[in-house]
């Protein structure tokens, strides 16, 4: 029998996505997937609608709060290891998978016992051609991180095997279940952002390869512009950005970075005129770093 692959699924208030996605993964070709929803403290009504189109093979769980993207899927990692995944693949409930995307995820990682970590090529749902992720790089310059191949059209550039990244995004990250077991789930104090890219450093530092795998293919449900800068997000990226830095233990040239780079923002922010529609959110990234420096993690009301 084929290793068993379970599949995590947020869902919290947007049953229509959730239920898009078990229906692509109703027509995997792989054999052996166990999706588990984790339903993330949404209106009666949204895990009613999730009930209602989830076939026999769908695990459903409630959390009864909502946890996090880092909360969420813990939860329904631990379900996951405690119920026999060889595979445990965190899984974006925005997303279509490929018939054949497993498959070729899977087989990658079976013919080579060193990789531990993989992630699909992604693209744009509504630009079915067109590149949001195929892995990602991390800056350690400034603790950045950037998405491999955004917003490029697929013209064959990245190959048919896979290939090594720092990280690979959350919106669809597979592991062996030895990985998730060594290294932990994804750190709570996050929340939601950089998680993944944090969890990445943990692998790779405990000896596992993590590489993109660009035939396999799935889309993403996420507009051309990709995270517009809305408070919450902002608030979130300059937090947890800083929390990454100090998770991952980066040296004085990282926290130089980040100093510099918060510094010319917020100057650009308040005196240069093109910059006047950022301006509301100077109060949000000092918040964000009086946050940090005072060890409040977690979520937050912004």
């Amino acid at each position: 029998m084929k290793p068993k692959v379970s599949i995590i699924l947020l869902n919290y208030n947007n049953e229509h996505f959730t239920v898009d996605c078990l229906k692509s993964l109703e027509h995997v070709t792989y054999p052996n997937i166990e999706p588990i929803v984790v339903d993330n403290g949404s209106k009666p009504e949204s895990i009613a609608a999730v009930r209602a189109a989830a076939n026999s093979s769908v695990i459903i769980l409630e959390s009864g709060k909502n946890l996090g993207f880092t909360g969420g899927n813990n939860f329904g990692l631990k379900y996951a290891l405690e119920h026999g995944a060889d595979y445990i693949i965190l899984l974006n409930n925005d997303t279509i998978v490929a018939p054949d995307m497993f498959d070729i995820l899977v087989d990658t990682m079976e013919k080579d016992p060193t990789i531990g970590v993989t992630g699909p090529m992604i693209y744009y749902y509504d630009a079915p051609e067109l590149i949001w992720s195929v892995g990602g790089k991390i800056n350690w310059n400034n603790c950045n991180t950037s998405m491999l191949g955004l917003n490029e059209e697929d013209k064959g550039q990245y190959g048919d095997i896979s290939q090594p990244t720092d990280f690979v995004t959350g919106c669809a990250l597979m592991a062996r279940r030895e990985v998730w077991e060594k290294v932990g789930g994804l750190d709570e104090n996050f929340f939601i952002y950089y998680e993944e890219t944090e969890w990445c450093v943990r692998a790779s530092r405990a000896g596992y390869k993590i590489v993109y795998v660009p035939n396999a293919m799935m889309w993403h449900k996420i507009g051309l512009d990709a995270r517009a800068t809305t408070p919450r997000v902002y608030y979130y990226m300059t937090r947890n950005r800083l929390l990454f830095a100090s998770k991952t233990k980066a040296g004085l040239r990282s926290w130089l970075g980040i100093g510099a780079e918060f510094s010319r923002t917020l100057v650009s922010w308040s005196v240069r005129p093109k910059w006047k529609d950022r301006r509301p959110l100077r109060n949000i990234m000092l918040r964000a770093i009086k946050d940090f420096s005072m060890g409040k993690y977690g979520q937050a009301v912004v």
